[in-house]
């Protein structure tokens, strides 16, 4: 189980990755973005990144590390 920090940690990081895409590509609100990207990503994260530091950008680069073996709603969130 992940930790609260964990969490937070992977939202800021998805919350920089989903700000990044066009303006035209956010229909939902960045809060929600962020908790769909958390969900959709949790197990991938526990699964490939759980030995990784959060904080500048590492889960997010490992997750993009492995993303051929991101599960199909990571990879979406992530907009892979």
């Amino acid at each position: 189980m992940m930790n609260r920090m964990t969490l937070s940690a992977i939202a800021a990081i998805l919350a920089a990755a989903l700000a990044a895409e066009p303006v035209a590509a956010q229909t939902a609100p960045t809060g929600d973005r962020v908790d769909a990207a958390k969900k959709a990503c949790k197990g991938d994260y526990q699964r490939l990144c759980s030995g990784v530091m959060p904080g500048g950008g590492r889960v997010l680069a490992c997750l993009q590390k492995h993303s051929s073996e991101l599960g199909p709603e990571c990879a979406k969130a992530l907009g892979k």
